[in-house]
């Protein structure tokens, strides 16, 4: 079969792997998924220990910025040329530069917020986790509506960094959480249906980009909820 031949996924054909395989799926993407967490908490680490990086970082936020967004695209783009060795590397080097970012933006909080955000972000992720791998339910059509809000919480984020306005940004993050709680249940059950290895032809390589899309959907769980009832420093 071609590269750019049309599969068609477990979701589409209406099918579902076995108990085994389904459990095998789940347990590769969560792995790697908590390896890359273990990665940015460590950065982030390291970073709060030392003023210096601090500071370099912050003159090079925006370069940093889109230097992951650069890493995002190259991973989903090109995972069907490269090999899952050289995938699972790219993720934990993105994993480790949002460790750089994480380690300046939780300086601006308080401790106290920062667990509370921290643990209200595991304890949501959790719960979706779970009702993605347990509903009976196709959460396919959710997938795209989620797609389309997501879409517009950017274009709204972009519009409020020239507005800046307090209320805009706090119900932003309301809507940030509940998009990427949508998010992770969506995508838990499309790592669970196989979706994802069926679609780039690879188990390991579907773990992979599994595992990123569920760090994404908890980052940006954090970051949301921490901005939303974070106490500043």
């Amino acid at each position: 079969m071609m590269d750019n031949e049309i599969r068609a996924t477990p979701e589409q054909l209406g099918v579902r792997p076995s108990a085994a395989l389904a459990q095998q799926f789940l347990i590769h993407a969560f792995g790697w998924m908590f390896a890359g967490l273990l990665i940015t908490a460590g950065v982030a680490a390291i970073v709060q220990s030392s003023p210096a990086l601090t500071s370099m970082i912050g003159r090079n936020y925006w370069l940093l910025f889109f230097g992951q967004l650069a890493l995002v695209f190259v991973i989903s783009g090109a995972i069907r040329r490269i090999s899952a060795t050289v995938a699972l590397a790219l993720f934990f080097l993105y994993a480790a530069s949002i460790g750089l970012t994480i380690g300046l933006i939780v300086q601006y909080y308080t401790g106290a917020s920062v667990t509370a955000a921290f643990l209200a972000a595991s304890a949501m992720f959790g719960a979706a986790a779970v009702y993605g791998a347990t509903t009976r339910r196709s959460l396919a059509s959710m997938g795209a509506i989620l797609f389309m809000a997501l879409i517009g919480l950017l274009v709204a984020m972009v519009v409020n960094l020239f507005l800046q306005s307090p209320a805009v940004t706090w119900l932003i993050s309301i809507i940030g959480v509940v998009i990427f709680t949508g998010l992770t249940a969506w995508d838990v059950q499309r790592i669970q249906n196989g979706t994802y290895a069926s679609t780039i032809g690879s188990m390991e390589k579907g773990a992979v980009i599994g595992a990123l899309a569920l760090y994404l959907n908890f980052i940006n769980l954090f970051l949301f909820l921490l901005r939303l009832t974070g106490g500043r420093r």
